[in-house]
């Protein structure tokens, strides 16, 4: 087996009246697992660079409309096809409230989440727990 896997992605956020809520997409293939924006880092580009790039390719929001929020960054590590993988997130908020989120051909749906429900779209442990440590942060940044 070769080495490992490599990925980036942003947890992002916007403020609403309700709270804090979260993009999540729905994945076209057949699990049709919810995550936020995130894929491989391609040769030459760092995880930030490969998180902006997946993010636009994949939810049509461009690094000019969001904003990644310093001091928070989450790491998960986990095996996929016999392989270890590691994703590493930031939080970032959505700037630009009149961009629209405009999906790839990787996904069917999206949905502006709040925590729970967030974390109930998402289902793995991992990224359960990344959405609540990212809210937690949240909340006394936002604060």
């Amino acid at each position: 087996m070769s080495g490992e896997v490599r990925a980036a992605g942003l947890i992002i956020f916007r403020r609403a009246t309700s709270g804090v809520e979260y993009l999540l997409l729905q994945s076209s293939r057949k699990e049709a697992h919810w995550t936020p924006p995130k894929g491989h880092v391609d040769p030459g580009e760092n995880e930030l660079q490969a998180a902006f790039r997946e993010t636009e390719e994949e939810a049509g929001l461009h690094e000019k409309d969001i904003g990644v929020i310093e001091g928070f960054e989450s790491v998960l590590k986990y095996r996929v096809n016999n392989r270890p993988k590691t994703v590493v997130y930031w939080a970032a908020e959505l700037k630009n409230t009149t961009a629209s989120v405009v999906l790839s051909d990787e996904h069917v749906d999206y949905r502006w989440a709040g925590l729970a429900e967030a974390c109930a779209l998402a289902a793995f442990p991992e990224m359960v727990s990344s959405l609540q440590k990212c809210d937690t942060f949240l909340q006394e940044y936002l604060s």
